[in-house]
């Protein structure tokens, strides 16, 4: 038996006085107060990949990094972190206080797919800048988790679960240009939305030793069973974007990411990519970034 099986048969056999109901949201979520001192800070930093969503009330001046994007905010924001984006925070105030919670995507079983929301896509932005009305009502929401996380309530989870809705149902209405992206039935956006779902697939990239498996049209044009045309009118259509746009900009994001948050060398990162050849990686890179990899790298740390 595999050891993370004999761990789970475990923790099991521990909760076998718990409730079914309860036993499966155990560890799936938690929420806690944040609080930091100036002989205490409490930074995210570095980034490391974790299997699990994080929505943070953070009040403090803070320096926000997000894939390959930095942000500063000056009082309170809210923020949104996908497990698949490398992100970190580092408090620029002495102190900092607020509220985050934490949650897998399988705390939502059965009540549709949590990636779905704009909040969580790559390419958005996940952080809101609030103010002083907005703060207090998202500390509201904490603050009713927490009462609901410490109570004995049968069905506190299913409470929970609302109350994590709701944070993200205010992030969207903060920004009404995703939330007004709805979904319809048109041929144009479901491949759209299924090459989206294909490439993001890939990624991120978690070993120098995994690659990316699709990387031109073709081959999604191929896997998806549509013309490579027919994608790339739809693709363009829908984001304004073509087909080979579209990967080029998500591999670039994640080159980025790479070269900022590991110590890979650049042949690795290049073969993860999917470049045989390094100087094929070298000169795609350059021509979107005029910069060379190894520059980027020296110029980020």
């Amino acid at each position: 038996m595999e050891r993370s099986e004999q761990e789970q048969h475990f923790f099991e056999d521990q909760l076998i006085w718990m409730p079914d109901h309860l036993k499966r949201e155990v560890g799936q979520f938690n929420v806690f107060p944040l609080f930091s001192t100036p002989t205490n800070k409490v930074n995210c930093q570095p980034y490391n990949r974790k299997g699990f969503y994080k929505i943070s009330l953070l009040k403090g001046r803070t320096k926000f990094s997000y894939a390959d994007k930095s942000l500063e905010f000056n009082d309170t924001a809210l923020l949104f972190s996908n497990p698949n984006i490398p992100y970190a925070w580092e408090l620029l105030d002495e102190e900092q206080t607020g509220y985050y919670c934490v949650f897998t995507e399988g705390f939502f079983n059965h009540f549709g797919n949590i990636n779905d929301y704009p909040v969580f896509k790559p390419g958005n932005i996940p952080l809101f800048e609030l103010n002083t009305e907005q703060e207090e009502q998202i500390a509201v929401i904490f603050k009713k988790m927490i009462t609901e996380i410490e109570s004995d309530y049968f069905y506190k989870y299913d409470a929970i679960r609302a109350l994590v809705f709701e944070l993200i149902h205010l992030g969207l209405k903060l920004n009404p240009t995703q939330s007004n992206a709805a979904d319809d039935s048109n041929a144009s956006l479901r491949i759209t939305s299924l090459f989206t779902e294909l490439l993001e697939r890939q990624f991120p990239i978690e070993s120098p030793n995994q690659q990316i498996k699709l990387r031109h049209p073709i081959e999604f044009a191929d896997y998806l069973s549509v013309h490579v045309n027919h994608l790339n009118r739809s693709l363009k259509k829908i984001t304004g974007k073509t087909t080979t746009q579209l990967i080029n900009d998500r591999i670039m994001l994640e080159a980025r990411s790479l070269l900022q948050h590991t110590d890979w060398n650049i042949s690795e990162i290049s073969w993860c990519l999917g470049f045989e050849e390094l100087p094929h990686f070298i000169n795609f890179f350059k021509k979107a970034e005029d910069a060379t990899p190894k520059n980027y790298r020296n110029n980020r740390i």
